[in-house]
């Protein structure tokens, strides 16, 4: 298990268990959004609308990014490769759905116990396969840019006021956590502010943050899917 840890926690790992989420995502908007008329993550909306500003056609522009990257870390680890088990993909999307199950019982009921009220938040109507498309986009674009853009460049910054690194890592911890939260009631699609949904949001992004610190990125895309997934199938 060790050595299952040490491997699964590296870039390699994290990008080939994130690509499918990526593919079964853009796959999936298209089938359930026939008319053209796309329901996406805020944040792929972000990263879309900065493609076409540049002129770029967005679906082909993230595609074409997404296997540019993919090249680079293959290139980079590519003496991994021939250490590659498949195998062990099963085991971190079962390891992830233990995350997803813990943060769905465990955070709801800290919640449910503080504050004497449901954690759940409103849910737009959307069909089904649109939820289920969704909560696997939120699974790759929140955590991109929550975890691996905004922590990692929080604990860039933070670096430069503590000696210590674990400081910076759990103050980032904090914040982003804070910032994800709140970055749900902004926007003009944004829910009503209510501190049950916030102090859930707020605990999940923590929990969201620690997976990425100690596990990668990979892992946490999958336990957020995951658990996006579990709310929907159960609506």
């Amino acid at each position: 298990m060790e050595r299952y840890f040490k491997q699964t926690g590296g870039l390699l790992y994290s990008y080939l268990i994130s690509l499918p989420l990526l593919l079964l995502y853009e796959v999936l908007i298209i089938i359930s959004q026939p008319s053209g008329v796309s329901a996406r993550i805020s944040v792929d909306i972000w990263f879309k609308s900065f493609f076409n500003y540049l002129g770029w056609d967005a679906i082909s522009a993230t595609l074409i990014i997404a296997a540019i990257v993919g090249g680079i870390i293959v290139y980079l680890k590519r003496r991994e490769l021939q250490t590659v088990r498949r195998s062990y993909f099963l085991i971190m999307i079962c390891e992830a759905a233990i995350y997803a199950v813990f943060a769905a019982l465990v955070i709801s009921n800290i919640v449910d116990f503080l504050l004497l009220q449901s954690a759940n938040g409103s849910t737009a109507s959307f069909s089904k396969l649109q939820l289920i498309a969704l909560s696997l986009g939120a699974g790759l674009y929140e955590e991109l840019f929550f975890r691996v853009i905004l922590v990692s460049l929080l604990i860039l910054f933070f670096n430069i006021f503590f000696d210590k690194k674990k400081y910076a890592v759990v103050l980032s911890v904090v914040v982003a956590a804070f910032i994800f939260s709140g970055v749900h009631y902004v926007g003009e699609y944004a829910d009503s502010l209510v501190l049950s949904t916030f102090l859930f949001r707020f605990l999940f992004g923590l929990a969201l943050n620690l997976i990425y610190v100690i596990r990668g990125f990979g892992m946490a895309a999958w336990t957020h899917a995951i658990y996006d997934l579990i709310v929907v199938l159960n609506m």
